[in-house]
């Protein structure tokens, strides 16, 4: 309970229903009872404000480019910034298996509990008190927000970088699979064609090894020649 509390400090805001506050918390890996429905429920909201924020503040921005911020906003590895930025990960309450492998520092797991604590704040209170967290929590990823900002991810720079110069596209490989079929981590090994170039890395899934290691190898060629940029 004490943690609770300092979590609800962090947050400012005091939960009616403090379980519904443990259920915003307790991962699928705890039992049937757990986050994944106030998730749902948080994403929609979350997706909402951050849509009516942008229009707002863009009002002569196309739908594409709104588009295109509003994933940028609300895409996993920005939710997992602000989990940890309110550290939530000391919160979290898993199973013993999500426990030994680490599953509190999980881009995934801290990303879905920031969305189902926007649906438990939304069912405890209100649409308003729901908003307000998004507000304060996401303000600064907002105020970077600019009509000149691309949000392309690492592989489509990498991609575009390479066209650009007239040279083969990227190449992508899988070299290592390692662990269990529901928690699996893959290592993607990204090279050149055209450059002495490649880098691996390794994520819970292959989209996220491939843009890991993309974003490596567009680092590496930037280093060594300036004019790689999409």
């Amino acid at each position: 309970m004490d943690s609770l509390a300092a979590l609800m400090r962090k947050i400012d805001y005091q939960f009616d229903d403090i379980e519904l506050l443990k259920l915003a918390l307790t991962h699928r890996s705890k039992g049937a009872q757990n986050y994944e429905r106030l998730e749902f429920l948080g994403d929609s909201i979350l997706g909402f404000v951050v849509a009516e924020l942008l229009y707002t503040k863009f009002p002569k921005l196309a739908e594409g480019k709104l588009s295109r911020m509003r994933s940028s906003l609300v895409r996993k590895e920005t939710l997992a910034v602000v989990a940890r930025d309110i550290g939530m990960s000391d919160y979290l309450i898993l199973g013993e298996g999500e426990l030994k492998s680490g599953g509190f520092n999980r881009d995934s797991i801290l990303a879905d509990t920031i969305e189902s604590m926007i649906g438990a704040l939304y069912l405890d209170a209100d649409f308003e008190t729901a908003s307000r967290f998004i507000h304060t929590f996401f303000e600064s990823l907002f105020a970077e927000i600019s009509e000149e900002s691309t949000f392309k991810d690492p592989k489509s720079k990498l991609q575009e970088a390479m066209q650009k110069q007239g040279m083969q596209l990227p190449n992508y490989k899988i070299v290592d699979t390692l662990g269990e079929q529901h928690d699996q981590q893959f290592t993607v090994q990204c090279s050149l064609v055209d450059l002495p170039v490649s880098s691996k890395a390794t994520a819970h899934s292959r989209r996220s090894a491939e843009q890991k290691a993309a974003e490596q190898v567009l680092k590496l060629v930037n280093e060594k020649n300036g004019k790689f940029t999409a």
